[in-house]
């Protein structure tokens, strides 16, 4: 579709004096090339529902709305309102802005028999708050896909294989019924003001759930290995009923420690406790 003529979000910004709180996890992008970039992650969105979470004066929202996704954007800082409610009527019927706490919003619900694209540049106090919820949804889940901006630290932890540093909980989440891969990364000069990081985008396809597997044995199991990853596993596992005869029933070694277990190791010892 025909992009219409908007101002440059530079002088919305001044226009309405904004200026990124520390407090809401904000750091805003000017960027166009770079927005057009990372809502290009996704694939086509056109006519294609998506929902922004924290779209601040609206820089990325914008890159969407020139793809021709219909984008619903939940936006706590009503100090930003008037600047997407400008860019709404620029794109008429095509961007729907809901004021509140997305942590405190039913999101499924906004979408009724559809199953969105979720595209954000999620504010760093409650980015991965917010990704756990949406990876521990009911399978297959709510949302199409989710493509994501984290700080780096937080993207490596969701891609990591086992042994890698930044191996731990959040790549068993997201990796044992989705595939995760680190999309593009974004230095921290991006951004106004530049945050103390480094940011990297991630794009997540959830895949089909493991069969036999549930997401609460998963977790019991991820939470006393990796709550005191550096015991071995017969002594981490050991709060857990059932986790130690798994392990010998599979044939993996009780004394290796959790950053050496695999997400299928851990799916496999989850399905052997579930029976």
């Amino acid at each position: 579709m025909t992009a219409p003529a908007l101002p440059p979000l530079r002088e919305v910004v001044a226009r309405y004096g904004l200026s990124a709180s520390k407090a809401l996890g904000q750091n805003f992008l000017f960027d166009a090339q770079l927005l057009a970039r990372i809502a290009a992650v996704p694939g086509d969105l056109t006519d294609m529902p998506v929902l922004e979470i924290g779209p601040g004066p609206g820089g990325l929202t914008r890159a969407l709305l020139a793809t021709g996704a219909r984008v619903t954007a939940i936006e706590r800082d009503a100090r930003c309102l008037p600047a997407l409610a400008e860019l709404a009527a620029a794109y008429p019927g095509r961007l729907t802005v809901i004021e509140g706490d997305a942590l405190a919003i039913d999101m499924p619900g906004l979408f009724p028999g559809q199953r969105p694209a979720i595209v954000a540049n999620l504010p760093y106090n409650v980015g991965t708050a917010l990704f756990v919820r949406w990876l521990s949804a009911d399978w297959v889940p709510w949302w199409r896909h989710l493509t994501l901006m984290f700080q780096r630290e937080v993207a490596d932890r969701i891609v990591a294989r086992a042994d890698d540093d930044a191996y731990g909980r959040l790549a068993v989440l997201a990796q044992w019924r989705a595939h995760a891969r680190i999309a593009m990364t974004v230095h921290r000069s991006a951004f106004t003001p530049p945050p103390k990081v480094m940011s990297a985008v991630v794009h997540v396809t959830p895949a089909e759930q493991p069969e036999g597997v549930r997401l609460a044995t998963l977790e019991a199991i991820t939470a006393a290995a990796f709550g005191q990853r550096r015991k071995m596993l017969r002594q981490s596992l050991k709060p857990v009923p059932g986790a130690l005869a798994a392990l010998d029933r599979l044939g993996i070694d009780p004394a290796r420690r959790a950053e050496t277990v695999s997400v299928a190791e851990f799916v496999g010892l989850a399905r052997a406790i579930d029976g």
